[in-house]
């Protein structure tokens, strides 16, 4: 910078006569808003999946032939199906589960 000024003859450095220094300023700024962009979403995409549930379930192969008959009826995989299911299932003051009747989307 120093170099700009005297072969410029610059009684002070003025960011607004130096066009290479503010690109390098307006590009920087721009990097930076994209990286804490980036982080943003990185740090929102860790919080969703700490909050996901991911889990094996066996099923008994009568209940695997109606999941699967179901499946093919609405052209949805197995975990499509029981993730809406399972957000259809309520829990009873008596302790019991209850699932009304719904239509899988």
């Amino acid at each position: 910078m120093a170099t700009l000024m005297e072969q410029e003859r610059w009684p002070v450095y003025a960011p607004e006569h130096d066009a290479q220094g503010s690109s390098w300023a307006r590009e920087r700024e721009t990097r930076k808003a994209g990286a804490v962009a980036r982080r943003s979403a990185w740090t929102q995409q860790q919080r969703d999946a700490c909050e996901e549930l991911r889990t094996q379930v066996w099923l008994s192969a009568d209940v695997s032939r109606r999941l699967r008959e179901i499946c093919a009826r609405t052209w949805l995989r197995p975990e499509q199906v029981l993730a809406q299911l399972a957000d259809q299932v309520r829990l009873t003051e008596d302790g019991t589960l209850t699932a009304g009747p719904f239509a899988p989307w």
